[in-house]
């Protein structure tokens, strides 16, 4: 199969726990990576570097590691992991939540058999602090063509889970430098250039959810910035009106309602 790279992103919050786990997902994947890139995005506590640097000296030459003094944002912080990346598929990987052991190896096949896919995705556990205590599963659209329409209101990605070609992102300019939602617009972006998709029907990560996710979720900026992605994609000529429309009036109701509700909508309607 062919060689991939591991892209992953990290800030000081991050706890040392979770990046072990996470790291070590990757590390004893069906098919190995051939290397795993991380990105230091603004300094780190001591836990979080004694973690890096444990992995450095067991796994020589495999980590390639870059520093920032300051925090950049995902997006940024991403494009110059991708820029990093030695292979043309990338695998993204969060740093507090686990991938299944094949789950790179399903999507190797899946470029195998289909050379015109440029990302691949899959389905989510969802899990409430213990990998053990699954919540909920986020299924997402299989084929290209619900993929493209769905993304015109919803992320059609669990971005987590991505593999993608890497010429194929950096060629259409990359992640943008929102704060939030960067994942949703690059994706779209990509869709409505030609680019073609895919999900695993399969859950292939274990997603970690928590109380600050769903307040982050809630937010002001989060809503403001879904808005504004959306009306990016309406201005594209991607979205229409309706889509437009709908968002807004679904942000706005989520903003307003209580955390607990919230949690209702998501589990009863938006999850499985």
């Amino acid at each position: 199969m062919e060689k991939y790279s591991v892209l992953m992103s990290l800030y000081i919050k991050e706890d040392p726990e979770y990046l072990k786990q996470a790291v070590n997902s990757m590390i004893f994947q069906t098919v190995k990576p051939d290397e795993i890139v991380i990105i230091k995005d603004g300094p780190l506590t001591d836990n979080l570097e004694r973690v890096l640097n444990d992995f450095e000296k067991q796994y020589p030459g495999f980590f390639n590691i870059v520093s920032f003094k300051e925090n950049l944002g995902l997006g940024t912080a991403l494009n110059i992991g991708l820029e990093q990346c030695k292979n043309e598929l990338v695998a993204r990987m969060d740093t507090d939540d686990i991938s299944k052991p094949d789950r790179c190896e399903k999507q190797l096949k899946r470029f195998e058999e289909n050379t015109s896919l440029d990302i691949v995705g899959s389905a989510i556990d969802e899990f409430w602090n213990n990998p053990e205590n699954i919540i909920c599963s986020r299924r997402v659209p299989a084929g290209h063509k619900e993929i493209y329409e769905f993304s015109k209101r919803r992320s059609a990605f669990n971005h987590p889970t991505v593999m993608y070609k890497k010429s194929k992102v950096l060629a259409l300019g990359g992640y943008s430098n929102l704060r939030r939602n960067q994942d949703v617009e690059l994706f779209g972006r990509m869709l409505f250039a030609g680019c073609r998709g895919e999900n695993l029907t399969e859950s292939l990560l274990l997603f970690r959810t928590n109380k600050n996710l769903m307040k982050r979720r809630k937010s002001w900026a989060n809503t403001i910035s879904y808005i504004g992605t959306i009306f990016k994609f309406y201005r594209m000529g991607y979205a229409g009106l309706c889509d437009l429309f709908a968002v807004t009036v679904a942000q706005m109701v989520i903003f307003l309602i209580p955390l607990r509700l919230q949690g209702y909508i998501y589990k009863k309607f938006l999850r499985k």
